[in-house]
């Protein structure tokens, strides 16, 4: 290990999506095994904080209210200003950043931390962010997110073997996913998938028919379905129009839009398996050890496959264009990527994993 003196409180840094936070996981690990005494404190924007909350690991969350890049220039400065002074009060030795962006690196310097960890910026952001940092690291983007996260400290002698990624599931959420079972009649030994089929970046999803397709059979097959969405307002209107192709049944169960992300990592984990996409609660079921199938189109699956080795799938049709990271096919509004992979192939992945759950 680097020599780092006297560090009693660290920030990590990672301003970004739910998935993203929950893969950082493994990182807080390294940090209590490397730093057993210190004071840990993860700082994540607002919306995604239900994903670090209950971890052992973790002293501490502190949220950054993404609602104010909606103010009026005055507010906003004045907000940013006292965050920023109420992190300096804290009196961090060490920040890592894991974020990348501006507001991250400005964050690190604010806090006046001994040690400000992060990858070189390569000339991205403003002027001198470079020069933010005590200790930079070089970035590997070919590998996955957790090994990507953790290869930042692990540069600096700060690392871990154990490559859980956790979720904590409070009492109160698991209650949440009894109640569900209990009022829809599933018992112990029935059969049930989760399905989400949105996500924020809609480009990622399936076609509508070819999910609404797969819910159908199943439901024939006799297995209870839950299907669940964000409640961002086109996500649920997504979601709502599959459920309309599909055929009404008691074994199908609309919780669209309804779930805490705690309440839906219990549903995740009362279930038999997880369907969906590259998303956020793809990685929520792999956490809780849930076997998850999950399609892949534009986003590279390397980085962003589910973490673990709970026979996890992934199902794509490999294109040379893949991963584009793109939302359209050569300026239309199509993913030849996400249409080419037909429901009789998912069908029988799902089989064979509902066989072996």
């Amino acid at each position: 290990m680097h020599k780092f003196i006297d560090v009693n409180k660290i920030l990590v840094i990672k301003l970004r999506h739910i998935g993203d936070v929950l893969l950082s996981v493994p990182v807080f690990r390294a940090l209590r095994e490397n730093f057993p005494k210190a004071h840990i404190a993860a700082l994540v924007n607002s919306g995604t904080e239900e994903t670090l909350t209950g971890n052992p690991l973790i002293n501490e969350v502190i949220v950054f209210d993404r609602n104010i890049k909606g103010e009026n220039i005055i507010g906003r400065v004045k907000r940013e200003s006292a965050f920023l002074l109420m992190l300096r009060k804290k009196h961090f030795d060490m920040t890592i950043d894991l974020t990348s962006g501006d507001r991250a690196a400005v964050i690190s310097l604010a806090s006046q931390a001994r040690y400000r960890i992060a990858y070189d910026p390569l000339g991205q952001g403003f002027v001198g962010k470079r020069y933010i940092y005590t200790h930079i690291g070089e970035k590997n983007e070919k590998q996955h997110m957790v090994l990507q996260n953790l290869d930042l400290i692990k540069q600096f002698g700060i690392s871990t073997d154990n490559l859980v990624v956790d979720f904590h599931i409070p009492d109160e959420a698991k209650s949440f996913a009894r109640s569900i079972f209990e009022t829809n009649s599933i018992k112990s030994d029935d059969k049930v998938v989760h399905i989400h089929p949105t996500s924020r970046w809609l480009f990622k999803c399936w076609k509508d028919e070819y999910m609404a397709e797969i819910i159908g059979w199943l439901i024939e097959e006799g297995i209870n379905v839950i299907v669940t969405s964000s409640p961002d307002e086109k996500e649920k209107e997504k979601a709502k129009r599959i459920l309309s192709l599909a055929p009404l049944s008691s074994r199908l169960i609309d919780l669209c839009g309804k779930t805490s992300i705690k309440q839906l990592g219990a549903i995740s984990g009362a279930s038999d398996l997880f369907f969906g996409i590259d998303t956020a609660p793809m990685h929520i079921a792999a956490a809780v050890g849930t076997p998850v199938i999950a399609l892949f189109g534009p986003t590279d699956e390397a980085r962003w496959r589910p973490w673990g080795s709970e026979g996890h799938i992934t199902v794509k049709e490999t294109l040379r264009c893949m991963p584009c990271k793109k939302g359209v096919c050569d300026g239309i509004a199509f993913l030849e990527c996400m249409d080419s992979i037909k429901p009789e192939k998912v069908k029988k992945v799902i089989s064979r994993a509902l066989n072996n759950a």
